[in-house]
């Protein structure tokens, strides 16, 4: 809310003479005087008062009734009916004609008369000759080549790929941040206020009368511009600097070595020797021999024989049979059935709840201004010199002497 300064109206008449031409010329008056005088210019500045209104805006809480709805769950019993098919099972008899094949078996006799062939052995002695081999052993001396590899011992050298490490030392280089805190200051403009200014009071001639008279002393509001703010603040100045770091790795490098190595070399060498060896050799020798030998003679003797022999006709012949049949038909009824059912009820809420609003209001303020007049006055020659009165850029009142 800002603040309002209210003054008193007070009506204030600041002369300036104008003198019309550099001596103004005496003139009589016309009212009976005597008295000469000159007629003088003035400009009277005459104080104003207005009325003017500002808008502020101010928020408001109002209380205001809403109504909201919030669910009622509520369960009922709701009655649902529905047809039920059922099925009723019905046992009747038909009669059921067959035909059924009976077996009818019948006998007769048939012939079966055969041959039957008999084998007579006779046994009588054959001389047989045959050729016996009878190994004779007999020692022999072979002789034997191999070949034999014998080892032979030599030292070489072989030449040995190694791999060791190496180390090496690198430089990379890394930026740090050296810097640091400094002050850093920020002017911020002062703001403009209204200042009230006094004017002291004085001796001033009335207009009208042209007598001297007391003016008591006003006060004037006028803007003023309050003093800049100067804000010191820390503020990071950076000095990023170039750093050289070592740093050590290990490299590989192959290096080759000459070793002293045992080689084994094998030689071929035949070798012959004499191995004793049995030979069987096999002589042939004649013999003679009585071997029996039993023939076989076929005899063929006729035998009579009959073999009755049943035979299985089937016959046909119609049967008849009762046979159960079951039947289903299917009655429709009528159910009655109690469901459990969830409804959901809406409940209306009254509740107050504040309500912001933003109102405008019209705040009167009240400023005097000044308008200029131009009075002719009548200024007795022989009068003591006028007071005027101008006011300063300072916003002081100066009083000055003039004719």
């Amino acid at each position: 809310m800002n603040s309002l300064v209210l003054f008193r109206p007070l009506t204030i008449a600041i002369v300036t003479t104008c003198l019309v031409g550099s001596v103004a010329a005496p003139v009589q008056a016309d009212c009976g005087c005597s008295a000469p005088y000159r007629v003088s210019c003035q400009t009277v500045w005459e104080e104003r008062q207005v009325t003017a209104y500002k808008i502020e805006h101010e928020t408001v809480w109002q209380p205001r009734q809403t109504t909201s709805y919030r669910p009622v769950y509520e369960t009922e019993m709701r009655e649902r009916r529905y047809t039920v098919a059922r099925p009723v099972q019905e046992t009747s008899e038909r009669e059921e004609h067959y035909t059924v094949m009976r077996p009818v078996t019948e006998t007769f006799m048939q012939d079966a008369s055969y041959d039957r062939v008999r084998t007579v052995s006779e046994t009588a002695m054959t001389e047989q000759r045959y050729v016996v081999a009878k190994p004779v052993m007999e020692t022999q001396e072979r002789e034997q080549r191999y070949m034999v590899r014998r080892p032979v011992m030599e030292t070489a050298e072989q030449e040995v790929m190694r791999t060791v490490l190496q180390p090496v030392t690198t430089y990379r280089t890394q930026y740090v941040d050296q810097g640091q805190f400094i002050d850093r200051s920020t002017t911020q403009p002062g703001g403009v206020v209204n200042q009230v200014f006094t004017n002291p009071g004085g001796c001033v001639t009335d207009p009208q009368t042209g007598c001297p008279v007391f003016q008591p002393a006003t006060s004037v509001v006028a803007p003023v511009k309050l003093p800049d703010r100067v804000q010191v603040c820390k503020v990071w100045q950076p000095n990023v600097i170039a750093q050289q770091i070592p740093q050590t790795s290990m490299v590989q490098r192959v290096v080759a070595e000459k070793v002293p190595v045992q080689v084994c070399r094998y030689v071929d060498q035949e070798v012959v020797q004499k191995v004793p060896v049995q030979v069987c050799r096999m002589v042939e020798e004649q013999q003679v021999r009585q071997v029996p030998v039993t023939v076989a003679r076929d005899v063929v003797e006729h035998i009579d024989r009959k073999v009755p022999i049943q035979v299985c006709k089937m016959v046909p012949q119609e049967m008849v049979r009762r046979v159960p049949v079951v039947s289903y038909k299917t009655i429709t009824e009528e159910k009655v059935e109690q469901i459990p059912v969830q409804t959901c009820r809406m409940v209306a809420v009254q509740q107050t709840v504040q309500v912001a609003t933003c109102v405008e209001k019209r705040v009167p303020i009240t400023y005097t201004y000044r308008v200029p007049r131009t009075v002719m006055m009548k200024i007795p020659l022989d009068a003591a010199p006028a007071v005027e009165s101008i006011q300063s850029s300072d916003g002081q009142s100066r009083y000055i002497h003039g004719w």
